[in-house]
């Protein structure tokens, strides 16, 4: 019988002053069981970095046609399309393809150092694709918030992200290796 996915409530406060973004939003997130607490928590970022009442969680690790966030319009057209990880250089193109914007957030050190590496020429001809790289050291400090019921506050300024449970506060730090 196979394994079913882990159900974790987040409730987020989410202050990004570099958008004028003030709002809390109760999250569902299904974790699927190959899919670690660092990623999970990489996926809560992403939507915290992109936050909107529109913003969604797609079907991810589960599913080849849906990405693990996407925002779309009401027409269901896909306005963002979010990849967490290492995606395969075709499913960015696609993702391009069929998504007014593309972003991926690559975590884990040198793995996604050499990702980027190995695919930097190809990714850098699509032009509706941003890479935002995720300190390893944020993600793995991330991972130690993971509750099944958590509650969280985010503070963006100056392009610089807070997350906090009460008890812990992590810095994540970035680097935008595509896009603006």
């Amino acid at each position: 019988m196979a394994t079913k996915a882990t159900i974790f409530k987040a409730d987020l406060q989410i202050a990004d002053m570099d958008r004028q973004y003030y709002q809390d939003h109760a999250l569902t997130i299904a974790r699927h069981p190959s899919e670690t607490d660092e990623r999970m928590m990489v996926r809560i970022l992403a939507f915290i970095y992109n936050a909107s009442e529109t913003l969604g969680f797609g079907k991810g690790l589960s599913s080849d046609d849906e990405p693990d966030l996407w925002q779309k319009d009401l027409t269901g057209a896909i306005e963002r399309w979010i990849e967490i990880g290492q995606p395969d250089e075709k499913r960015l193109r696609k993702a391009s393809g069929r998504s007014q914007q593309v972003v991926v957030y690559p975590y884990s050190g040198n793995s996604a150092d050499m990702w980027w590496e190995q695919n930097r020429s190809a990714l850098n001809k699509l032009d509706n694709l941003r890479v935002i790289n995720i300190d390893s050291e944020s993600s793995q400090a991330l991972e130690k918030l993971a509750r099944r019921t958590m509650q969280l506050q985010c503070t963006l300024q100056d392009d610089e992200m807070w997350i906090t449970d009460g008890e812990s506060t992590v810095q994540v730090t970035k680097t935008v290796l595509k896009g603006s």
